[in-house]
């Protein structure tokens, strides 16, 4: 599928890490991916250089991965260095989280020592709401505020897992541990699909061998080396294309 003259339009809407522009085709969008770097729900704010090319490079070549495997997605394709085009849906407004090592808040929540191994993923549910800090949410909130059905959760959470096996597996193969990793879906015409982005961004990135880390928790932590960091990540993935 090509799009030879497609271009972005008016701006949608601009988050803490993309903008989201209209094209001529309505059922299409143009995600372009910024520099900007925020963590604590936007309590701390700086800049990564290139970032947003890194994380746009990564997202394409996961989210091609994962087509290629029969994940829907809403991935069309790159369009530049910064700019994806892809499917237009409605984003189901709730967070999904997957553990497969303990980290972050899973460690002082659970009193765990951060590294250790999961016996079996961890799916949590947080709403999506930078207002109030994303809080973490179960089934029964999701009905009672209407935020998506149970026949919705069910697939979400089923894909949720399905993704989890296949981004074990492609990470694994890079020398990188797939700590946890953050999942939104979307509603469109073809079913629920994965949306959003899949990067350093959003996930917990380890180098498998030495433990250091090669995520957005080098900026939470001001550990630097910040965009030698995602160019790593950008690096190895890059080397599973042929």
């Amino acid at each position: 599928m090509t799009h030879p003259d497609i271009k972005a339009e008016n701006k949608l809407h601009e988050g803490k890490a993309k903008v989201i522009f209209s094209t001529g085709d309505p059922a299409l969008l143009i995600q372009y991916f910024k520099d900007d770097a925020t963590a604590f729900n936007g309590k701390k704010k700086g800049t990564i250089e290139d970032k947003g090319v890194f994380n746009n490079e990564i997202s394409s070549h996961v989210f091609g991965m994962l087509e290629s495997r029969g994940v829907k997605t809403h991935f069309v394709r790159r369009l530049s260095e910064r700019e994806m085009l892809v499917k237009k849906v409605e984003i189901v407004p709730v967070e999904v989280v997957v553990r497969n090592v303990v980290a972050g808040s899973l460690a002082k929540r659970m009193g765990a020592p951060t590294g250790q191994k999961l016996s079996e993923p961890i799916i949590e549910l947080y709403y999506k709401d930078d207002a109030l800090g994303d809080p973490m949410i179960n089934r029964w909130h999701i009905r009672a505020f209407s935020l998506g059905t149970d026949e919705e959760m069910d697939v979400i959470e089923k894909q949720a897992l399905i993704i989890n096996t296949l981004l074990v597996e492609f990470f694994g193969g890079i020398g990188l541990t797939l700590v946890d990793y953050k999942l939104e879906f979307g509603r469109s015409p073809e079913g629920i699909l994965l949306a959003d982005e899949i990067s350093p961004d959003g996930c917990r990135l380890w180098d498998t061998n030495s433990g250091e880390i090669l995520d957005k928790d080098r900026f939470r932590q001001d550990l630097g080396n910040l965009t030698q960091s995602y160019q790593e990540v950008s690096r190895r993935v890059s080397s599973t294309v042929k």
